[in-house]
């Protein structure tokens, strides 16, 4: 046996991963899963509480699932060994998100000191992983640091919320994800450049955003089998397809695309913030998708005039604010304001004006969303053909 064929030891230090080429790994995929339970949970919870009050509720507890994502993939990102030790605290971490889950539609009533409980757990497994890592990553220590003192905060303002109830519990998880989310700014401006891996980041993100567009496509199927295949939901199913293949063309090939590729291009200086504005503008992309996944089940399930507003605020406001974030992405990553103009930003008001016509028909109003999803389609590769955009694989 040569030693390329030998097993790899079952506890290895971690170490920064810089190797060319490195993708996701199965376990990272194994973990998402979990991070899909708890979006389609909120969801659940946000159909049954459709109103502004229930926007917020949704909106605040996915940009805390998202974070509890985001901080854990950053980890991985640089420090993921794969090791026994390495694999059994990502399994845990999972374990406590599926937790999240189970407690996430009652996470601001009944079920809300075990839902925080479980996100405190993903903390404190995050916190001993970065511990690890500063023990045996000395070139990174400056790095590992900030990220510790985020996590360790966050840990204590989680754990003061647990005997509370009501607003000042949500203001302290409020506090909590703040000053984590302030710990990679302040690495790439007070760090010792350690580098993210700009092939592994992008693959990452697009998973998550991909796991979030799969709750539209879910939101279709419960929608057409609640109305029992009524030919009008079906009408409505298909032309909300449509658009939730737009939204994925959107990203994909056209706006996520070019921000991948000045990532990978313009990413090696740290501190440039090109890594944060890519990380930080999926932000209201991922929330707006989800937002937008739960609007497009209440128009299946409404076609024809019996919508409440809210419902048909969730599909344009969810899709105006994805475009939003989109053109974030775009524009952060490439310095330039007018990266995202006209493309996709001139659409956005178009999009959530949609909002304000109650009058009307359900039906036509995502079909009207759906034109103008193509047209951006179709105008994002022109700017692609004319050189004005460039994707990934430009």
């Amino acid at each position: 046996m040569t030693t390329d064929d030998r097993p790899a030891p079952l506890i290895r230090a971690p170490r920064l991963r810089t190797e060319p080429q490195r993708g996701a790994s199965r376990l990272e995929l194994f973990f998402d899963l979990a991070y899909v339970l708890v979006v389609d949970q909120l969801a659940k919870a946000f159909a049954g509480n459709l109103s502004i009050g229930g926007a917020s509720i949704f909106a605040g507890l996915i940009v805390v699932t998202w974070w509890s994502w985001v901080t854990t993939t950053l980890y991985a990102n640089r420090f993921d060994t794969n090791d026994v030790i390495y694999r059994l605290a990502k399994l845990a971490a999972a374990g406590a998100v599926i937790g999240m889950a189970a407690a996430a539609q009652g996470a601001t009533s009944s079920e809300g000191t075990q839902f925080a409980l479980c996100f405190l757990a993903t903390r404190v497994i995050l916190l001993l992983l970065y511990a690890r890592a500063w023990r045996h990553v000395p070139e990174a220590r400056h790095t590992i640091v900030i990220y510790i003192a985020g996590a360790a905060a966050s840990c204590v303002l989680w754990a003061l919320s647990l005997p509370v109830e009501g607003t000042p519990r949500y203001a302290l998880w409020g506090a909590g994800i703040l000053v984590e989310a302030a710990a990679p700014l302040a690495a790439t401006r007070l760090g010792d450049k350690t580098p993210l891996h700009l092939e592994h980041l992008p693959e990452r993100f697009a998973l998550f955003v991909i796991l979030v567009l799969g709750e539209s496509v879910r939101s279709i199927v419960l929608g057409v089998h609640e109305q029992h295949w009524v030919a009008a939901s079906v009408v409505s199913a298909v032309v909300a397809f449509t658009a939730v293949a737009g939204l994925w063309w959107i990203y994909f090939d056209l706006g996520g695309a070019a921000g991948k590729r000045e990532l990978e291009e313009e990413g090696d200086d740290v501190e440039n913030g090109v890594a944060d504005a890519y990380i930080y503008g999926h932000l209201p992309l991922v929330v707006g998708l989800a937002i937008a996944a739960v609007g497009v089940e209440q128009f299946i399930l409404h076609p024809a005039g019996e919508l409440d507003p809210s419902g048909r605020w969730a599909l344009h406001g969810g899709v105006a604010l994805y475009l939003a974030g989109l053109a974030v992405v775009m524009w952060g990553t490439s310095g330039r304001w007018h990266a995202a103009w006209p493309w996709p930003t001139a659409v956005i008001p178009f999009v959530a004006a949609l909002g304000f016509f109650d009058s009307l028909e359900p039906v036509l109003s995502v079909a009207v969303v759906t034109i103008l999803l193509i047209a951006t389609v179709l105008a994002g590769m022109w700017q692609q053909r004319r050189g004005a955009m460039r994707g990934a694989e430009a």
